[in-house]
């Protein structure tokens, strides 16, 4: 049995976008069973957790002698045992692997620094000054992957785990319109959401806050 370890409870502005809801999905996407470990606040802080995680982040997947962190390598590991998440052709997972990489590494820190001064910053003067640019530059980078979506329903000629690592990127900006607002990336998101597994993770992970609330 898969183990995902994860916190147990979180302010209500991380609902629903903490990493662990990316490895959920995978797993329900491939239909695969398993079980998870909730963190009590400050757990992840522990020494039994940074033996498996050396960040002291979530999440974590144990898969038999097998320990993984990094939301990326999970569900890379996940879809690996699936073609739910991965084409069968070898050319066709290298590009859907691509685009996992390319939601993190290429959309997400475009992401992250508006995230960060809305949230936790917003009353800061130099939050007030730099937000013009960061939203800016987010909307370029979001015009790029827009671009790309134009006439297609996904990323490549099918739903991938590319598709699955880039709309969880794309629900982080949600307290704003730049991406449920736009004209092709709003529906994009929209039908990864609409996915029974995606709903079928959500519900597990925001169950496991409303337990500890």
């Amino acid at each position: 049995m898969i183990t995902l370890i994860t916190l147990k409870n979180v302010p209500p502005f991380a609902q629903g976008l903490v990493r662990d809801l990316r490895a959920r999905w995978a797993l329900e996407e491939a239909g695969i069973a398993y079980e998870t470990r909730l963190l009590a606040p400050g757990e992840h802080k522990a020494a039994e957790h940074v033996a498996l995680q050396p960040f002291g982040q979530v999440p974590v997947l144990q898969d038999g002698d097998l320990t993984l962190f990094e939301s990326g390598a999970i569900v890379l590991h996940v879809a690996g045992k699936s073609e739910a998440l991965l084409p069968a052709d070898a050319a066709g997972r290298a590009r859907a692997a691509a685009w996992v990489f390319a939601a993190l590494n290429s959309v997400e820190p475009f992401i992250q620094p508006l995230t960060e001064i809305d949230l936790f910053n917003a009353g800061e003067e130099w939050a007030k000054l730099r937000r013009p640019a960061a939203e800016e530059r987010l909307k370029a980078r979001l015009g790029q992957l827009a671009a790309r979506l134009e006439g297609r329903d996904w990323l490549e000629d099918r739903f991938t785990a590319g598709d699955l690592m880039m709309a969880t990127v794309l629900r982080i900006p949600r307290h704003t319109e730049l991406v449920t607002g736009h004209a092709v990336l709003g529906p994009y998101l929209a039908r990864c959401e609409a996915r029974p597994a995606f709903a079928r993770a959500l519900a597990g992970h925001m169950a496991a806050h409303v337990a500890a609330a």
